[in-house]
Formats: structure tokens, C-alpha cells, sequence
């Protein structure tokens, strides 16, 4: 979901950007007004999250997917082998494209206690310290598993999969070696992805890594070595501008515990609804549940979509119902959800 307000103000520029009688779409990504926009974007990107001085901020196309390749082919030469915590669907997708490119070792993985999902505490001892890097993805979309202490890795660089959690709540930057994120959750539409670096980082890619994807060539070119995806990278500016209006990160993670605390409480007290998550590794993000029986998930759906309440339906691989309420969703949403659940479960104990 994004702002109403970005898409109500990118909907008043579509025609006539800063007052140019073109589209921000039509103008070249080198002129001097497309490039203070881009700047500004990571100006407001780097204050937002508090990125240090010594990190490089890019601006990417592939996606998370495009990542999984990236990151180990950026990393090689600090090793040849990198240790993964398997959490979930994206973690494990990580693994098995850096497989392409190096040995891949699973450290710990969710283990299943009393029935529900939680993640093992990670210690320097299981890390070993010649690897090149240490993955984890912070936020599982598809399981609603999410990881809020960050992994003790010791000296080895520890990269974050923030796809599906970045901006949602401030983090310690200086703790990662590599943060990068798919823009199509907290940031903005699909066909952009960030990538924030330790600038010590950048000389240790393989040399048969494709020119595009090396970090050290994107930052040289302020992420302009190819054409950059403009209108995502306009509208990913604009989806900045918003959250500082809001009061920035901090202000924001406290609606987004708002909202996930109305959530799972209506899951708790339903003795309907289930989620199979333990509460210290519940998903701010993406809420899961189940219902007694999957007889009721067909109903589930069409009901909820007459409610208009849309996009409920839980990923295929693990069934149930999955509520997506990022950043841009508002309480009220949250409200109707629950009313609606509570009044389902009623009708269908």
C-alpha cells in the first residue's frame, strides 16, 4: 500500500513536473533537476535510518531477487563460503542463489516449540569467522516471522534482507556490513531496490560479476552507471517526504505496534483464529492466521472481499490468511479487520 497523499500529489505532477510541461517520465535522468531529486531522495533516505557517513546509499534495480546474486557476487573475494539463517521463503531463496556462487551453510533455522515458530539466538561460536558474509532476512512475508534482535556475528559482515520491514521501525545501521530492500513494501512501487553499503566493502566482488550489479561502480556513478527505473525512484523520494512528515521512523513504529498489538490481540481472544508465530517473533508486518478449519477459508475470503477488505488470501506454501498492514495502512484499516473477524467468528463458531 502506498500514501494516499504521495499518490494523490504524483497524480497532480503526472502531466507537469516542477512546472517543466513534462512528466518527471520524460525528462533524461542526467538533467540537473532529475539528479537534485535523486539527491534529495537519499538525503532524506539517510536521515530517516541515520545511515553513517562511511556507508554508500545506491538505488538499484532487480528487486530482493536481484540481491540474492548481488550480495555474494559483490562479497566473493572475502571468502568462499557465506553462513544463512533459514528462516522462512526469502531466506531460503537467498541461499539457494548464492549456492551459484559460493558454499552455503545454514547456522540455525525456525524450530518449532509448543507449536509455534521461533528463531534460535545467534552466537559469534556459530559463525565461522573466515566466511564472507553471515544473510538473515529480517522480516518473512510469506511466514510472519520477524527478527528483531540483530544477529552477533562477530567480525564477519552481516547482511540484512530488510525487503519487507525497512523504514518500519529506526535500526542501528552501523551493525550491518549490507542492508538492501526491495522497494515494494515500505518504499515504493515495485522496480527499485536499495542497497546501503559499508564503503569498506566494495572491493571484494568476483571479477566476473556484471558491471551493472558492482556496488563499487553503482556508488562511482550515483547509481546512474544504466538508466535507473526514474518514476520509482520519484515516487520513492516522495514516500520519504511523507514518513518525515509523519515524525519520521520512530513515529511511524509506534502506529505500526499500534497496529499489531490490535491485530494479534483479536487473534488471541477470538479462540477461533490461530497464529502459529511465538510473540516474540510475530511480524509487525505481515500478520498470519488460521481458522479452525480450511472449509472456512473460501468463505474467509469472499466475505472479507464483500467487506471490502481485499488481498487477505494467505501464500500458497503455508494457507491460512495473511494481513499485510505496512506503513502506509492505516489504523482504520486495521479497525475494520478486526470488526470483521470478530464478527465472522461469531457467525461461524
Amino acid at each position: 500500500m502506498l500514501p494516499t497523499a504521495v499518490m494523490e500529489k504524483a497524480q497532480a505532477e503526472f502531466l507537469d513536473w516542477q512546472s517543466l510541461g513534462r512528466s518527471v517520465m520524460e525528462i533524461s535522468h542526467r538533467s540537473k533537476e532529475y539528479i537534485a531529486l535523486a539527491e534529495t531522495a537519499e538525503q532524506d533516505l539517510r536521515e530517516l535510518l541515520c545511515v553513517p557517513a562511511n556507508y554508500k546509499v545506491l538505488f538499484a534495480q532487480g528487486g530482493g531477487r536481484g540481491q540474492f546474486s548481488a550480495v555474494p557476487m559483490n562479497l566473493r573475494e572475502r571468502g568462499d563460503s557465506a553462513d544463512f539463517l533459514l528462516t522462512g521463503s526469502w531466506s531460503e531463496g537467498a541461499i539457494k542463489e548464492a549456492g551459484k556462487f559460493l558454499k552455503t551453510n545454514v547456522v540455525a533455522g525456525v524450530v518449532i516449540q509448543d507449536g509455534l515458530s521461533t528463531v534460535p539466538h545467534i552466537t559469534p561460536s556459530q559463525i565461522d569467522q573466515k566466511s564472507a558474509y553471515v544473510h538473515y532476512c529480517s522480516n518473512e512475508t510469506v511466514d510472519g516471522i520477524e527478527i528483531n534482535d540483530i544477529p552477533d556475528c562477530g567480525d564477519v559482515p552481516l547482511v540484512v534482507d530488510m525487503s519487507s520491514n525497512i523504514l518500519s521501525q529506526p535500526i542501528d545501521v552501523s551493525k550491518f556490513a549490507v542492508i538492501y530492500a526491495g522497494a515494494q513494501k515500505n518504499i515504493g512501487p515495485s522496480g527499485l531496490s536499495v542497497v546501503i553499503v559499508r564503503d569498506d566493502l566494495l572491493d571484494f566482488a568476483m571479477p566476473e560479476i556484471p558491471t551493472f550489479l558492482h556496488y563499487k561502480t553503482m556508488a562511482k556513478h550515483d547509481s546512474m552507471y544504466n538508466t535507473p527505473p526514474t518514476y520509482s525512484w520519484y515516487l520513492a523520494g516522495l514516500v520519504f517526504k511523507w514518513l518525515k512528515e509523519q515524525g519520521g521512523v520512530e513515529a511511524i513504529a509506534k502506529k505500526n505496534a499500534e497496529k499489531a498489538a490490535l491485530l494479534y490481540k483479536c487473534i488471541d481472544e477470538s479462540g477461533f483464529y490461530l497464529n502459529k508465530v511465538h510473540a516474540d517473533f510475530r511480524s509487525k508486518m505481515n500478520v498470519t492466521f488460521h481458522l479452525p478449519n480450511t472449509d472456512l477459508d473460501a468463505i474467509f475470503i469472499a466475505e472479507s472481499e464483500q467487506a471490502g477488505l481485499t488481498a487477505l488470501k494467505g501464500h500458497r506454501n503455508v494457507g491460512g490468511m495473511r494481513a499485510s498492514i505496512y506503513n502506509a495502512m492505516p489504523i482504520e484499516g486495521v479497525l475494520a479487520l478486526t470488526k470483521f473477524m470478530r464478527d465472522f467468528a461469531r457467525r461461524h463458531k
